[in-house]
């Protein structure tokens, strides 16, 4: 029980966390990641909330995964809604700095918070997002992870850029770090599964 709570807590402040991580690189103006290259060019080209279309994004996303036989979870579903969220309600409340200094501060910390908060959703182990998910649910069709990881990628990439998202040394930064910053977070996140199981502790813990 304790396991289960523990896992719930990280889970949910891991998602807080990557929406402010988000609303930092937002604010940096400096680049963002290729998903949110491609929510912020629907965000000009629409006039909608930023956080409106990252839940909308992510429920088409989910619809993706029916052909793939993938079944979403807990932590798939809280991660389209409260991201979103978390997004808008972050947005107001940061500044919007014209020193360059400030704003690649900005983006240091949005990268940064963006790996721990990476470490602690997935390492509640709920479930991938939506988008992670459609990447693991065309490998299991006979696809390298590696290749669909990139195709996505590059694809949501181009076309938000085409629609007018920002995109910029800071996507660059977040393509190089997240994986190493991933790397070093995802396993001192993890939470066993099972309370019953010591060894999967220690595991967990190495």
């Amino acid at each position: 029980m304790k396991l289960t709570l523990l896992r719930l807590f990280n889970l949910y402040v891991g998602l807080v966390l990557f929406g402010v991580s988000m609303a930092l690189m937002i604010r940096a103006q400096l680049g963002l990641a290729s998903w949110d290259v491609f929510h912020q060019g629907l965000a000009d080209r629409t006039g909608l909330p930023f956080g409106w279309l990252v839940i909308g994004v992510g429920a088409v996303v989910l619809l993706l995964w029916i052909p793939l036989r993938q079944r979403p979870s807990l932590g798939t579903v809280s991660n389209v809604v409260v991201v979103g969220l978390t997004v808008d309600v972050a947005l107001p409340l940061l500044p919007q700095p014209g020193q360059l200094a400030v704003r690649a501060g900005l983006l240091a910390a949005g990268i940064l918070l963006n790996g721990v908060a990476t470490g602690l959703y997935i390492g509640a182990r709920f479930g991938p997002g939506p988008r992670d998910g459609l990447m693991t649910g065309l490998a299991a069709r006979g696809h390298s992870i590696r290749v669909m990881r990139t195709a996505i990628e590059l694809t949501v990439l181009a076309i938000g850029w085409l629609l007018g998202g920002t995109v910029g040394v800071g996507t660059v930064l977040y393509a190089v770090a997240i994986g190493p910053l991933a790397h070093y977070f995802i396993p001192r996140f993890t939470v066993p599964v099972a309370e019953s199981r010591p060894s999967a502790v220690l595991n967990a813990q190495s």
